[in-house]
């Protein structure tokens, strides 16, 4: 089975906005039949207006907005205090990316990189910019 991506809000704004690379992984990632995650307060992150974001919608009805619970949200605080870091919303991503080892497409890979290696999170968690 192909390795799972999760979609940060960079990469959810560059499908918004038709950015051709990252539209052909995620067609690619849809015909691997890849399970493509975005925490739902990604979502919140990215969405402003339904009517002017078609394509976000089309994006998110092909993948598994996963809900944040009260673990995953205190694991994300743990890792902003021992990252040192305070974009909460990145460091969900990583919590929910190294319980998958997934790939996460991100356009702030400095950060989330920071925050992966922080974690100490188990090999194969990996982050490509988008």
């Amino acid at each position: 089975m192909s390795q799972p991506y999760v979609y940060d809000v960079g990469a959810l704004v560059a499908l918004d906005k038709n950015d051709r690379r990252m539209w052909a992984r995620h067609k690619l990632a849809l015909t691997e039949e890849r399970d493509i995650h975005v925490p739902a307060i990604v979502v919140g992150q990215a969405w402003r207006d339904g009517r002017r974001q078609v394509r976000l919608g089309q994006v998110l009805a092909g993948c598994r907005v996963d809900p944040v619970g009260l673990h995953t949200s205190k694991a994300a605080g743990v890792l902003c205090g021992r990252s040192e870091t305070a974009d909460v919303v990145d460091a969900t991503v990583v919590i929910m990316a190294a319980a998958l080892r997934a790939i996460v497409w991100t356009s702030d890979h400095r950060e989330i990189g920071q925050l992966a290696r922080a974690s100490g999170s188990r090999p194969g968690l990996v982050v490509r910019p988008v």
